[in-house]
């Protein structure tokens, strides 16, 4: 199949030796994500409005602010203080007691604090196109061959991804197409999972003197790679 411009992230990723190739992805998309925001584009107005009313995750805050610019976060963060105090003042400037009691109703205050902490404009940034991602892995497999057998030899997927692609399989593969999905995705998933398993297990048991002299196989670096099929941590997250 003649390779789209769409379809080259999702190719690359899974031609790399990783544990998940769909944490690749995200790990690219969050990458280019923080250089957006921390690059000449927080001088514009319609971007400095988004992140003024989004902020940020605590990840993404952290990526934020590891980035060799402090002036530049210093305006943003400055800014959506700005408007956080503006708005809040306005919250509790119109807040009223109300019932028999004259309780104070303050169900705005915390929807809107709720809804600041669950905001992010970096989240924001990748979502459409990491779902956009998971879409085009289901089209590649139903549509090229190369792509599928590429799939099936992986190295499979961590936890949190492997359930994102069975759940959305369903909304863009049907019928035999998706069973037969459903099962690669299965087997692909379960035999690295208990791959790594094995892995660490054996990495454990190097710590006991009577396997001090035997060789370590693959399990030295058992461990982050167990961590990022359990949560989604890649190797440069661990470093």
């Amino acid at each position: 199949m003649k390779e789209q411009l769409y379809t080259i992230p999702v190719n690359d990723a899974f031609g790399k030796e990783c544990e998940c190739p769909i944490c690749a992805m995200y790990d690219e998309l969050e990458r280019n994500a923080v250089q957006f925001t921390m690059g000449p584009s927080y001088m514009e107005d319609d971007i400095r409005a988004m992140t003024d009313k989004m902020g940020f995750c605590e990840k993404h805050m952290r990526q934020v602010a590891a980035v060799e610019n402090k002036l530049g976060q210093a305006l943003i963060l400055h800014t959506h203080m700005v408007k956080i105090n503006k708005d809040i003042r306005e919250i509790t400037s119109g807040t009223k007691k109300s019932g028999f009691f004259k309780k104070q109703d303050n169900s705005q205050l915390i929807n809107y604090i709720k809804e600041l902490n669950e905001s992010c404009f970096i989240c924001n940034r990748i979502d459409e196109t990491f779902k956009r991602y998971i879409r085009t892995i289901h089209y590649l497999w139903e549509k090229d061959e190369v792509f599928k057998s590429k799939y099936r030899t992986s190295k499979g997927f961590c936890t949190k991804h492997y359930g994102m692609l069975i759940e959305q399989a369903s909304s863009n593969l049907s019928g035999a197409n998706l069973d037969v999905f459903i099962e690669d995705t299965n087997k692909v998933y379960i035999e690295n999972m208990e791959r790594v398993e094995g892995d660490l297990s054996w990495f454990i048991d190097k710590f006991d003197y009577r396997h001090k002299d035997e060789p370590w196989k693959n399990s030295k670096d058992a461990l982050p790679r167990a961590m990022n099929k359990l949560n989604s941590i890649s190797a440069e997250e661990q470093e």
